[in-house]
């Protein structure tokens, strides 16, 4: 087969220096009959496929061969033997030819078989209000000077492509519900259907088919907002095609560079207002002559379910409080009442706060942490405590770092020099729940 190369240097020696077929073969030790064969043609490359491969030990295992592989392309591709593992059974019945032949041609089957459909989809069309898409991504982002992973959450309207993100440092449920409701009440409504993969937070079991079962709090959170959950079959990204998409396009949009904010909040707020933003600029890929923040004002947002206020989108777990007042969630320990310690309490998660009932009352309440192995106080749940103990107002924990009211604050200082100082301060504050804070700041005025 002639090379690219050497039929160039042909057509050049025959053209450009004028040499005779005869002396053209000689030079590049080719037959005339390839050198006129490059002459007359204009291709600048030549090819041969054969026909036909012989394969004299082959061709008395090709049914065999056969049989074998429409069995292994029926199983789960993660099941499927290599092409060694056939090549060895096909052997153990009596073939006596090679690995390669018996590689070639399963490589060549398999390629007709499944290429045919592989890599085709079905384009989708979704009316105003009919369905919205949910999906994760993992990125990165500087907060408070330190670079962290946080999971976005992606919700997106599949007839107007209007969309809202949300940052959060987990994917637990309390966030998948937190994420809807600051997405509902974005649109202000949601749509009839929802759209998702089968992540864990949503979907309890996969039967084979279409069937799943949605955990009962998913549901409760779908029965509320009126909205029929969906699951796509597994690894068919296409049925959600738009919020898979996005994913990629939002992080070159939003989170190239990485985005540096103080806190979570402030890189919330800024991504909400760059959804907005996006909106107003962004063509429609369907109508393209009017951006997405009017087809969504004129055709989806009237065909929205009217939002119908905010589902109690927590994670309760039942703990026992320990004799130091401590109750543990998430790797984290978080204060309650005195009274709670040795019983058990209702520990309720969400996604910016912790709270903590026992037999339905109120005992505390903390911002949510998200670190590991920390401890989060309130010095006011120890107070009973520190009526029969106070000498731990000097050394405990809990009132190490004390923000107390400028009054209360003086009063102690003041009460630091005497040697019953700790007590006389831990009356005043045993006055507080009752007369309240406003009733006992006054007193570093009375001289």
């Amino acid at each position: 087969m002639l090379i690219v190369e050497t039929l160039a240097k042909i057509r050049r020696l025959y053209r450009n220096e004028h040499k005779s077929i005869r002396e053209i073969s000689r030079e590049l030790r080719l037959s005339r009959k390839v050198v006129r064969k490059a002459l007359r043609s204009d291709k600048t490359a030549f090819s041969y496929k054969r026909q036909h491969e012989p394969r004299p030990q082959l061709d008395g295992y090709i049914a065999r061969l056969d049989l074998l592989l429409a069995q292994e392309l029926a199983k789960p591709k993660r099941e499927r033997l290599s092409y060694m593992r056939v090549f060895e059974d096909l052997r153990d019945e009596g073939y006596a030819g090679g690995y390669d032949a018996v590689r070639r041609y399963a490589q060549r089957w398999l390629t007709e078989r499944s290429a045919s459909l592989q890599g085709l989809f079905v384009p989708l069309s979704f009316t105003p209000g009919e369905a919205y898409q949910f999906d994760w991504s993992h990125e990165c982002a500087r907060l408070a000077g330190i670079t962290v992973q946080i999971k976005v959450a992606h919700i997106r309207l599949c007839h107007s492509r209007y969309f809202l993100l949300r940052a959060y440092p987990r994917e637990t449920q309390e966030m998948v519900f937190d994420g809807h409701e600051r997405a509902f009440r974005f649109f202000g409504g949601s749509c009839r259907r929802g759209i998702y993969d089968n992540m864990r937070t949503a979907v309890s079991a996969i039967f084979v088919g279409r069937p799943r079962a949605f955990n009962r709090r998913f549901l409760q959170l779908c029965s509320h907002h009126l909205v029929e959950p969906t699951a796509c079959n597994p690894c068919a990204g296409w049925e959600k095609g738009q919020v898979e998409n996005q994913v990629r396009t939002a992080r070159n949009r939003f989170f190239k560079p990485v985005p540096r904010f103080e806190s979570l909040d402030d890189l919330n707020h800024w991504l909400e207002e760059r959804c907005r933003a996006w909106a107003r600029t962004a063509a429609h890929p369907v109508q393209k002559h009017r951006t997405v923040q009017e087809v969504f004002e004129a055709e989806e947002r009237p065909a929205l379910i009217p939002y119908r206020g905010g589902f109690d989108g927590l994670h309760e777990v039942e703990v026992v409080a320990s004799k130091t007042c401590l109750v543990r969630f998430d790797h984290n320990r978080y204060s309650v009442a005195a009274r709670a310690a040795g019983q058990h309490v209702q520990v309720r998660a969400y996604a910016d706060r912790i709270a903590v009932f026992l037999t339905g009352e109120a005992i505390a309440a903390h911002p949510r942490c998200f670190g590991r192995n920390q401890t989060v106080y309130d010095p006011w749940h120890y107070l009973p405590v520190l009526a029969r103990k106070p000498g731990a107002l000097r050394n405990g924990d809990p009132f190490r770092d004390w923000d107390l009211p400028a009054g209360l604050a003086e009063i102690r200082a003041r009460l630091k020099g005497h040697t019953d100082g700790d007590r006389q301060f831990v009356e005043i504050l045993s006055a507080v729940p009752e007369a309240g804070l406003e009733a006992i700041v006054i007193l570093p005025r009375l001289r």
